[in-house]
């Protein structure tokens, strides 16, 4: 049954490594998974692949691992970033794991005029996006930028890099599959103000699209994007 547990650990992992988990990884093996000493688990770290490891210790919130063999080689992901408005805490939560799940290189919330909210929790929004690394299999995290405002955001966006920019009542076409690098930039509930579309549409790295003719939630304009930005790789 351990086969199966896949554990992110922020240190380095090579054959013969002996690494630590922490106490919340040690509760979710023996009390969750209902893992023992000598069960086999997969372990990543974002740099290095995917190892087997055997649980050498697993006692009273303590856990170390033996490393043995490479199951995967790192494999670069796709160069797509994430920027959004922040949203209500359930709909970011939802966002950030699903954009992790669908293989983003950068998240990067940001304010808006409309924006609902102001708080963001790093550390929650970390948690969540391991965890989705973990069930999906993929070898690397999402880089979490802090919160920012729009227009730092575009004030600082790279050369080279589109930013693909979704408009709900637009008659603008759907986003170019395939354009890599590039960003998806989605606005909060209730959409842009119309002064940040026009800042928007004055940047010549931005291209403004289309998702169809509904008009659909912050969080699920981001998985349709992020999917139809990468259609050619899923096909």
């Amino acid at each position: 049954m351990t086969a199966s547990i896949r554990l992110f650990l922020d240190t380095p992992l090579h054959p013969g490594a002996e690494p630590a988990g922490s106490p919340a990884q040690a509760h979710y093996l023996a009390s969750v998974m209902r893992a023992r000493t000598g069960g086999v688990v997969r372990l990543f770290n974002g740099r290095e692949g995917e190892f087997a490891a055997r649980i050498a210790v697993l006692h009273r919130g303590e856990v170390r691992f033996a490393v043995e063999t490479q199951t995967r080689p790192q494999a670069a992901e796709p160069d797509l970033w994430l920027a959004f408005a922040l949203l209500k805490r359930d709909a970011t939560d939802l966002l950030v794991q699903k954009a992790t799940e669908l293989g983003v290189a950068a998240l990067l919330p940001l304010r808006s005029a409309r924006t609902q909210a102001e708080r963001l929790n790093p550390a929650r929004l970390a948690a969540i996006a391991i965890e989705a690394a973990e069930q999906s299999e993929r070898l690397s995290l999402p880089a979490l930028h802090p919160l920012q405002s729009l227009g730092a955001l575009l004030d600082g966006w790279p050369d080279g890099r589109r930013l693909i920019v979704a408009a709900e009542r637009s008659a603008a076409p759907p986003p170019p599959a395939g354009l890599l690098p590039a960003g998806l930039l989605i606005g909060p509930e209730g959409g842009f103000a119309p002064a940040e579309l026009d800042v928007l549409r004055a940047r010549p790295f931005v291209t403004v699209a289309s998702f169809g003719p509904r008009i659909l939630r912050a969080e699920t304009a981001a998985i349709v994007g992020l999917a139809l930005l990468q259609a050619p790789a899923f096909s």
